[in-house]
């Protein structure tokens, strides 16, 4: 019944933004985009230690524009074409996982209202907030994911932003597969409001993010939370050549709806960039932090962007029972433009691991990256080396990667 009531009101939010605009032309601007990647992973300890997948992603769509109304229709595609690897659903599981199974979907299916100061999003759509650690569109792995949903971002004031969404469903990387404890889809009230305010010193958000896997089969409803936060990012210029970014973020996490655990654990972030005449250095240091060492009794993030954080090679998908703490430098640097090619960078990282509780060393990472454009076409080629200590075993793993858009 909810699903029907929350359908109904985008339909009327959609006949009173259309009743406004009717007399406008409407303007359709077609959607597409491609992607070819060629992974490979090198994991010890399984019986097959190698995969190789090449895969090709394709999305097209449209959108339409009448006024401050717009409706976007996007569906999506991927073809293994060497499948060489275990992709979380198909394929000997005695491999190395690629986390990219073969899939047809709708993507993207949205109706929105938008003006100055007000945009009302209905449908399956894209929600990404702040840096993506609690909620993101997974945006690496072929299938992404997004979330079938109602939003509101509001703008009352110059540099006040309210952003309100309920979703009632998460569309999974897993796809039309999907089974077990990974679902196509995931059913759930979730509710997620960010607070911004721009100030001299950079961006501040508050945050309360309330996740609900009501499903048994996503790890029996231990996956279900309420997260509480703050966050700060801004950048200051240091001279004419030379900027200071910085991010700094604490929350507090606890079990939430049909969780069977009690458990409360905490967030922290201090992150920051030197960027000098195209150098750019970083360090970091990131907690998810620990609870009672039970299994889920630690801060979790089963909806944020996770490969964006503590490693490429994807070892903590999941904390850890006893939490996890990852100090992190990294630089690089970048050219405009390099012959044919531009927004050419080169980026290292050195990641350590340890646990929140108990002092475990868990392991290092190396990861690098190379990336450039050539017109619509970007290219990259990506590695990463993880060394296992007392976590998981070692892994090594390497993308080639283009990405074209319309």
């Amino acid at each position: 019944m909810k699903y029907l009531l929350t359908t109904a009101a985008t339909l009327a939010v959609a006949g009173t933004a259309m009743s406004a605009a009717h007399a406008q032309d409407i303007k359709l601007k077609p959607v597409a985009e491609a992607r070819l990647r060629y992974e490979h992973a090198d994991q010890e300890g399984l019986p097959t230690e190698k995969s190789d997948a090449l895969t090709i992603r394709a999305r097209a769509g449209l959108v339409a524009t009448s006024g401050a109304l717009s409706a976007t229709v996007i569906g999506q595609g991927n073809l293994a074409v060497i499948d060489k690897y275990y992709d979380g659903l198909n394929g000997a599981a005695t491999r190395p996982i690629v986390a990219d199974p073969e899939n047809i979907a709708l993507y993207i299916a949205q109706l929105q209202y938008k003006t100055k100061m007000v945009t009302l999003t209905g449908g399956r759509q894209r929600i990404a907030l702040d840096d993506e650690r609690f909620v993101g569109n997974v945006a690496f792995r072929n299938n992404g994911q997004t979330f079938d949903a109602m939003r509101m971002e509001l703008t009352p004031a110059k540099g006040l932003k309210l952003d309100v969404s309920y979703a009632w469903s998460v569309r999974t990387i897993w796809g039309f597969q999907g089974k077990g404890a990974r679902q196509q889809a995931v059913s759930g009230d979730n509710i997620f409001a960010n607070l911004s305010y721009v100030t001299p010193v950079g961006t501040l958000s508050g945050f309360a993010y309330l996740v609900d896997q009501d499903e048994a089969a996503m790890q029996a409803f231990r996956l279900s939370s309420q997260t509480y936060g703050v966050r700060l990012a801004g950048a200051r210029p240091l001279s004419k050549a030379a900027k200071l970014s910085y991010q700094l973020s604490y929350a507090r996490q606890a079990d939430h709806h049909a969780n069977p655990n009690n458990y409360s654990a905490d967030y922290w972030l201090a992150d920051a960039t030197l960027d000098v005449k195209g150098w750019k250095l970083n360090a970091g240091y990131e907690v998810l932090g620990a609870s009672s060492g039970a299994a889920f009794t630690s801060f979790q993030t089963p909806l944020g962007t996770n490969f964006k954080f503590q490693g490429w090679a994807d070892k903590f998908l999941v904390t850890p029972a006893n939490g996890i703490r990852d100090l992190y430098v990294g630089g690089g640097y970048g050219w405009k433009q390099l012959g044919p090619l531009s927004a050419v960078a080169l980026q290292v990282a050195w990641h350590r691991f340890d646990s929140d509780r108990l002092d475990q060393h868990y392991g290092d990472e190396i990861n690098f990256i190379a990336s450039a454009k050539v017109k619509k076409t970007a290219l990259s080629v990506r590695y990463a080396k993880y060394d296992a200590k007392t976590m998981a075993t070692d892994t090594q793993k390497l993308w080639l990667q283009a990405d074209w858009a319309y």
